[in-house]
């Protein structure tokens, strides 16, 4: 620890924070510190230094990221969060994993990966983050400190989870230390992965601290305490300069003169530079040879196997009896290349590591190629006949060449299955792409092409757009998963902001498929699809085709749920009858609930059929309806650990139905959570669009104009609009926050270039596309004939849909354009219509309207008392 003062000392401040904090019961005083230096600067000493201060008063978690284990997933978690939980009872931990035991202990290692459907990398790690928060909790008498060596070799979704844990905190105070030890990082490491997330974790860390070398001053009092006070000054000038300062080389060097009983003169300086040689690269492996065939054998076993370096398993990867083995072993701990690392707490034996990660670099990279990729294949053999299972093997399958082996194309498919079901789709991907190039047999190869679509749907659409339709040219596939790949490649093409293409292949296959279940569901996708977007040749058409289609539809099975619910939301948009869209909505229901097969966390038919149920409820003044949906998706989505995109846009929908209810706060905060949730999985993304949109309505309703145009303004809000529609219908939202501005003639032109798109493809719902209303206000002053035409057609629309709520807004309107007498009668029926309705904030805004048109005190009192209890601050009795 010579010259480590400052480093040992912000630890040391920062252990006393953390403990201090935790003592008086307070805010968190936790954090990230960084330390980073060049491999042999003296890291591991340091976190081992770290751990001893602070061992007394804290948790001490540690682990150590592995130059060859970077591609399994959660290695690093494990290691720091197994021996955390193993002094709990089976109560306690499924106490501090909440309801999401089942989708988090695989991940850890704890149970083994479940049969289900894939689990949601998102929900994984912020339920791994949450898992830690708790346990923090539980430890406040000896608050975690997570010490993390070598976090360059880190895997990346260990990594990811450190990442979601420590934003949990805008202030960068955490209830745990985390300490990260790693090499110097890429100059600008903007690609996704370990270095990238590496920086945006020290971007985050209270304090960054680089490691220097050692200084002539410290190597020379190391040199004197190692081979005796009268080293003198040449030769420890000599050692400096061999060594460069590195303390690891500087230690072994001084051993190694200590073992040849060099004479620290000056003399002996020149014997220094031979000496260094062997203590890095390839001196280390000449080392190791001169030990013997033996030890070397024992010794690259353990560079293969690294955390599974068992004696049983390194006897059967070197041929070796276990008594050679042990005896190889002693020699190699003898000559300070190896050393015991402890039992994990999922196993009693104890394994082998070596003592510094540059030995074991060295010995790796001097392992002849063909005999690493023979022993990776025997260290997968191995694995796999201890029980260890596929995904514990499938990284030395991952360095074994192609060799045509359908053995191998099964084992790596069911790792991936593995991996998928502990929230690891990357890793998936990674087995899977190299089953590929094993190859598989003609008859299997279009499986795996579908497998490896299907583990990138949701992380990353353009590649499961790439693997699906190859699988789909290729023979393999039987007619269930033919059209399966179907339609889960016209979801990955939506979700790629190709809405016209998915609506084409989704079309074209149930053209060719036989009439049943399984046409019928390309075709609820081909229709659906195509009624997401923003613009389309024939509208009408479409609409009447799928009317057609559907008319006699029993709802026998849900392929014709499905199609009545894509029938029902497009009736809602169409502005038909609402009262033919809620029976419509209710045929989708069994007893008021999706039916099995149809729930919100079904992969075979998406979430998007129950969401469409629910807003054609909302959009139809039965909101109540839609809030016990949205309201289910949301414990739906946070049972199964759906806690990305999906749980943001129930969130979404929940805010739409408060909206709609007249409950602004409410529907505020849903529609926060939302965009928070949304914002932690990326930015664009479709539910950022339709969030946006109805918080910056649901904001322009309470009055707050400015933070409207800074919601607005953060999403880029505005054209060009993306491919999908807009929740509810954005230009009609834009215009509204442009004349909430004073910008009239910009949101004259944004509500005219509405009302053409929407009128071309028949869509008249004033609710979900308030354009009319607020053109005719706009157009009022200057252009009262056009302003009064617009106001009498949206009434004969409202008047069509039925629904209180359109028909109070629409005489609302109509009033601006009648005489005193006729405008008071106009308003007393709105009133009468909205307090009919679920509208609330409607309601109000009509009375305040009545009251300034009678003069009336007691409507006025009415109308504020209804405004103040919806949220709308500043809606006055002003005209």
């Amino acid at each position: 620890m010579l010259e480590r003062g400052p480093e040992l000392a912000a630890a040391a401040h920062a252990v006393d924070e953390l403990v201090a904090g935790a003592a008086a019961g307070g805010p968190a005083q936790g954090g990230i510190l960084v330390y980073r230096g060049e491999p042999g600067i003296g890291k591991t000493a340091l976190l081992a230094e770290i751990r001893r201060t602070a061992q007394d008063r804290c948790t001490v978690l540690t682990a150590r990221g592995g130059e060859t284990l970077t591609s399994v997933p959660f290695h690093l978690t494990r290691q720091l969060l197994q021996p955390a939980l193993d002094p709990f009872g089976a109560e306690d931990v499924h106490h501090l994993f909440g309801e999401h035991f089942d989708l988090l202990a695989p991940a850890l290692g704890l149970a083994p990966p479940p049969s289900a459907a894939p689990a949601d990398p998102q929900g994984v790690l912020l339920g791994l983050a949450r898992l830690l928060e708790r346990l923090a909790e539980r430890l406040r008498d000896r608050p975690p400190v997570l010490l993390v060596d070598d976090a360059h070799w880190a895997d990346a979704e260990s990594l990811a989870w450190l990442d979601a844990f420590t934003r949990i905190r805008r202030d960068r105070r955490l209830p745990v230390l985390v300490v990260l030890a790693h090499r110097p990082l890429p100059p600008e490491p903007c690609e996704p992965g370990a270095p990238a997330t590496l920086a945006a974790l020290g971007d985050r860390a209270v304090l960054t601290l680089g490691l220097h070398a050692l200084t002539t001053e410290a190597t020379t009092a190391l040199a004197r305490d190692a081979l005796g006070g009268h080293a003198d000054e040449p030769f420890c000038q000599e050692l400096w300069t061999v060594t460069s300062g590195n303390p690891y080389e500087t230690v072994e060097l001084l051993a190694k003169a200590r073992d040849r009983m060099v004479e620290p003169v000056a003399g002996s300086a020149g014997l220094l530079r031979d000496l260094g040689a062997a203590a890095r690269g390839g001196g280390l492996v000449s080392r190791l040879e001169e030990l013997g065939a033996g030890p070397t054998r024992v010794a690259r076993a353990i560079a293969v196997l690294d955390a599974d370096s068992t004696p049983e398993l390194l006897a059967e990867l070197t041929g070796l009896s276990p008594g050679d083995v042990a005896d190889h072993t002693d020699r190699l701990r003898d000559a300070r290349i190896v050393q015991t690392r402890p039992a994990a707490p999922d196993s009693a034996t104890d394994s082998l590591e070596f003592t510094h990660p540059l030995i074991a670099t060295a010995v790796y990279g001097s392992i002849p190629p063909a005999t690493r990729t023979a022993l990776h294949g025997r260290a997968a053999w191995a694995l796999t006949e201890a029980g260890h299972g596929p995904a514990a093997a499938s990284r030395h399958l991952l360095e074994v060449h192609p060799d045509d082996d359908e053995d191998v194309v099964t084992q790596l498919r069911a790792a991936a299955v593995e991996h998928l079901a502990v929230g690891a789709p990357d890793a998936a991907r990674r087995c899977l792409g190299r089953a590929l190039a094993e190859p598989p047999r003609p008859e299997t190869y279009a499986r795996v092409l579908y497998e490896l679509g299907c583990a990138s749907l949701l992380t990353a659409p353009g590649a499961t757009v790439r693997h699906l339709r190859s699988a789909l040219e290729l023979p393999g596939l039987d007619d269930a998963l033919r059209i399966d790949a179907t339609h889960r490649l016209a979801q990955a093409l939506a979700h790629d902001n190709q809405l016209q293409e998915a609506a084409r292949t989704a079309g074209a296959a149930a053209a060719r498929t036989p009439s049943g279940i399984g046409r019928r569901r390309l075709q609820a996708a081909h229709f659906m699809f195509e009624g997401f977007q923003a613009s389309e040749e024939d509208g009408p058409g479409r609409s009447r085709r799928l009317a057609e289609l559907t008319e006699h539809f029993t709802c026998a099975d849900n392929s014709e749920r499905a199609l009545v619910a894509v029938r029902a939301f497009d009736g809602m948009m169409r502005g038909e009858p609402a009262d033919e869209v809620v029976r419509l909505c209710d045929r989708t229901l069994v007893d008021g609930v999706p039916a099995r097969g149809l729930g919100w966390t079904d992969t075979t038919w998406g979430f998007e059929i129950p969401a469409l149920t629910g807003i054609a409820y909302a959009f139809s003044d039965r909101p109540d309806r839609a809030q016990a949906l949205f309201g289910e998706a949301v414990r739906a989505f946070e049972i199964s650990g759906w806690s990305g995109a999906h749980l943001a846009f129930a969130h979404t929908l929940l805010g739409l139905v408060h909206r709609r209810r007249g409950n602004l706060p409410l529907a505020q905060h849903h529609l926060e959570e939302g965009l928070r949730l949304a914002d932690r999985v990326g930015t664009g993304l479709p539910v950022h669009w339709d969030t946006a949109c109805l918080l910056v309505d649901t904001l322009l309703a309470r009055g707050r104009t400015a933070e409207a145009r800074e919601v607005a303004d953060r999403y880029a809000f505005g054209p060009p609009w993306p491919g999908a529609i807009v929740l509810p219908d954005g230009p009609s939202v834009l215009g509204r926050l442009l004349l909430a501005e004073g910008r009239t003639e910009e949101a004259v032109s944004t509500l005219e270039a509405a009302a053409e798109s929407l009128i071309g493809r028949g869509r008249h719902h004033g609710v979900w596309a308030p354009w009319p209303f607020d053109l005719a206000r706009a157009l009022a002053p200057k252009d009262p004939d056009r302003a009064a035409r617009i106001a009498t057609e949206a009434h004969v629309h409202a008047e069509h849909l039925g629904t209180p709520t359109a028909l109070g807004e629409s005489l609302r309107c109509l009033s601006l354009f009648a005489d005193p007498d006729e405008s008071r009668r106009l308003l007393t029926r709105a009133v009468e219509h909205l307090a009919a309705s679920p509208a609330r904030y409607e309601e109000a805004r009509a009375r305040l309207d009545l009251a300034h048109a009678t003069g009336s005190a007691a409507t006025l009192a009415e109308a504020t008392s209804l405004a103040a209890a919806c949220g709308a601050d500043t809606l006055t009795a002003d005209p």
